[in-house]
Formats: structure tokens, C-alpha cells, sequence
């Protein structure tokens, strides 16, 4: 399921062109182990963006390993069904039970680097996130937890001037996209 929705995807400009071509070449060499972190060259991720009815808002959540607002995702230890992967970790990170997606197709392909860190006691060498992103909504009413261990605070950001509070200067192309991509599907201009 997942080669097939990579494989649609229609990339928007050509860095967007090279990371779905390195990363159909990383799904070729790496058969049996993408899904997987056992893989620690690269594995697949899928992340959800998530925005409110109106696309006003964008639901972030403050991780605790980068401490930085960012958008929710995670591995997805062996899960080919990344949509739904993207889904259980937007629920998960935020406690929002009301999320649901814009749309089912791809949002966008990147290539992220993660530089070495000890994750649960464990260290984890630098290695690539091959990331699969949806565009996802959740409903404001829904009350909000952090997920302890992961995240320290989950909040409603202010869409037009989100990348205030992000601070990571590599995701802002990333959020931009993302945010002009989501009003486009929620009829904005």
C-alpha cells in the first residue's frame, strides 16, 4: 500500500522531485526492513499536519527530545497503512480524539536527518527519516494532553504566524507548504 502511494505522489518543485526519487531508491534497497527501525540507515515516518475546520490553526505539539513546537508523526514499526500511522500518532501526541484527514492522498514526501540521540536509555545513531505527511483536521472542542515521555505541551498555533513559534529553520518550507496546501483543500486562496 504504501510503495503504490509514494509512487502517485506528483511532486510540486524539484526538491520535492529528488526526495520521492531517493526514497522509491531506498524502498529498492531495502525491502524488508523500511517499516522498520531495525533498518538504521533509514526507515519510514509518517507525520500529520494538522489544522482546525477553518485552517486558522495549526495543532503542534513541544517534543521533548528536540524542544522545538512541531508537527505530530512517528515510525511506523511495520505498519504499512502509513495514513493510519499518521492518524494514531496525531491522537496520541495530543489527546484530540476528533482527527480525521483533508485528504487521504500524500501531502508531500521529505527526507529528514536525525542526528544521534539516546532515546529511551538507548542510543540511536544518525540515521534518515524517509517521511510520509498527510493533511489531517481535528475538532478544537477536543480536549488536549501531552503525551508524557514524548512531549511537554500540546497547543492550537495561530496559522499565519506559526513559524514564530516553530524554531526549527529546516521545517520552515516544510510548514509553509504544508499550510498552503491545507487552505487550498479547505477552499482558501
Amino acid at each position: 500500500m504504501y510503495l503504490d502511494d509514494i509512487a502517485a505522489y506528483v511532486p510540486q518543485d524539484a526538491a520535492e522531485a529528488g526526495d520521492k526519487t531517493m526514497i522509491l531508491e531506498y524502498l529498492r534497497l531495502f525491502p524488508d526492513d523500511i517499516l522498520t527501525r531495525d533498518n538504521q540507515i533509514a526507515h519510514l515516518t509518517a507525520s500529520g499536519f494538522v489544522v482546525n475546520g477553518d485552517g486558522t490553526k495549526v495543532l503542534m505539539a513541544h517534543h521533548d527530545l528536540y524542544r522545538v513546537w512541531a508537527w505530530t508523526g512517528g515510525h511506523a514499526d511495520g505498519d504499512g497503512d502509513l495514513l493510519a500511522v499518521a492518524l494514531r500518532e496525531a491522537r496520541e501526541e495530543t489527546g484530540a480524539v476528533h482527527v480525521r484527514p483533508l485528504s487521504t492522498a500524500v501531502a508531500s514526501l521529505d527526507i529528514l536527518p536525525v542526528w544521534g540521540h539516546v532515546k529511551r536509555g538507548k542510543w540511536a545513531p544518525s540515521h534518515q527519516h524517509l517521511n510520509v505527511t498527510y493533511l489531517l483536521t481535528a475538532d478544537e472542542a477536543d480536549p488536549l494532553r501531552p503525551r508524557a515521555g514524548e512531549n511537554s505541551r500540546v497547543a492550537w498555533l495561530p496559522a499565519d504566524r506559526l513559524l514564530a513559534y516553530t524554531n526549527e529553520w529546516q521545517m520552515d518550507g516544510i510548514y509553509t507548504k504544508l499550510l498552503r496546501r491545507a487552505g487550498a483543500l479547505l477552499g482558501q486562496a
